[in-house]
């Protein structure tokens, strides 16, 4: 029984190792109207990252079937499936769609700096009436944005429910909430607001931390992107979010700004 469980531990590392070594330097090319240097590409798969250069191009190991991740704050995010063809191609095109803004950004007055105690300090605005002064009921709750409004649309009310009457009870399915769930459907969205969610997070993050933990620190603008990404898909990250606690948060950022300094030293120095 002992032989059969080394021989099992034995194949299975072996197996890990094959899959590795599988992992072949992947050439890529971003292309778009605008600037493509400094957009960080993501291996999800395999928890490897790099930065494109001046010509949108980068280079990444990866495999078939690996999932690449590409984020800029110019442009839409992008997941690419890597496929047995683009493995043996000489380089992969990925096409980039810039993000489009409702409105274009106007300084009108008082320049706001983002903090918001400093920019409730600068500004002229007044706090405004709510409910609660007039002692009448009310709803603070945010409105759901277009994919949460999705996901309760696809996942909303419960899975089956018992009906009773005058010739007997019976179970009423929900038909929608299941097929969604069989199909994916649910899944997907699902983890399309937990996208989005981190997205909101650590852009608040951002504007309130970034000059903390960069005031000494010489880690150029695209890099910080990087970094930024990089502490955004931990695991914990969102977990974090939800506590709500700056010092915890502070405290996750610095620690993962040191194990980002610590996986760049390693790749300059390979």
């Amino acid at each position: 029984m002992k032989r059969t469980k080394l021989l099992f531990s034995l194949v299975a590392l072996v197996s890990v190792f094959l899959l590795q070594a599988q992992r072949t330097e992947i050439k890529g090319k971003l292309i778009a109207d605008d600037d493509v240097e400094g957009i960080h590409v993501l291996n999800k798969t395999a928890s490897k990252f790099t930065i494109s250069d001046e010509k949108g191009e980068f280079t990444i190991a990866a495999k078939a079937t690996d999932t690449l991740f590409i984020s800029s704050l110019v442009y839409e995010k992008k997941e690419v499936i890597i496929t047995s063809e683009d493995e043996n191609s000489e380089i992969i095109k990925i096409k980039l769609e810039e993000k489009v803004s409702a409105l274009d950004k106007v300084v009108v007055g008082k320049i706001l700096t983002g903090s918001l105690q400093s920019d409730l300090e600068n500004s002229d605005a007044k706090t405004e009436i709510n409910f609660y002064d007039l002692g009448i009921p009310g709803n603070t709750n945010l409105p759901l944005t277009q994919n949460e409004k999705k996901l309760h649309d696809a996942d909303g009310g419960p899975t089956g429910s018992i009906m009773g009457g005058p010739f007997g009870g019976g179970i009423v399915l929900n038909l929608h909430k299941i097929l969604n769930k069989i199909s994916g459907r649910t899944k997907k969205l699902k983890g399309v607001v937990e996208l989005d969610d981190r997205d909101k997070c650590i852009n608040r993050l951002r504007i309130d931390y970034e000059s903390i933990l960069f005031e000494n620190d010489t880690l150029t603008k695209n890099l910080r992107n990087e970094y930024f990404l990089f502490s955004q898909e931990d695991e914990n990250f969102l977990s974090l979010c939800k506590e709500d606690n700056d010092i915890k948060l502070l405290e996750f950022l610095q620690q993962k700004l040191k194990a980002y300094r610590e996986n760049l030293n390693s790749s300059n120095n390979d």
